[in-house]
């Protein structure tokens, strides 16, 4: 039975993996300043497939794989929402729409109100 604490070879050597991954983002963004004059085509390819090694190298550490199951067990948990129809959507839309219209309709009367009683008193 696994405890979740990793001993030996792969723990020790999460060090080494995230420097490749803080040397593949250094490098991918040098390499994006010192190739400003090529195509941004060739540009964003690159920082992708840069991006891509570092996230991979990144999912092999102990804290990215435990990002990396995070996320997995948060898409679970979005498929498992009930999300609105569409008809509570347009009717909760509707009743935040008149209340706004509702209160901005108060505050124009009170500002009026008041805009007159000082005007009044003011002369």
């Amino acid at each position: 039975m696994s405890t979740g604490v990793e001993t030996g070879d792969q723990a020790g050597l999460d060090w080494l993996k995230w420097l490749v991954v803080v040397v593949l983002v250094g490098g991918g963004i040098f390499g994006n300043w010192y190739y400003q004059d090529e195509s941004l085509l060739l540009r964003v390819g690159g920082l992708v497939a840069l991006g891509a090694a570092a996230l991979m190298m990144a999912a092999q550490t102990q804290k990215g794989g435990a990002a990396w199951t995070l996320m997995k067990d948060a898409r679970s948990e979005i498929r498992r929402v009930v999300w609105p129809t569409r008809d509570e959507v347009l009717q909760t839309t509707l009743i935040v729409l008149v209340l706004v219209l509702v209160f901005a309709l108060i505050l124009w009367l009170l500002d009026s109100g008041l805009s007159w009683l000082v005007s009044t008193v003011i002369g």
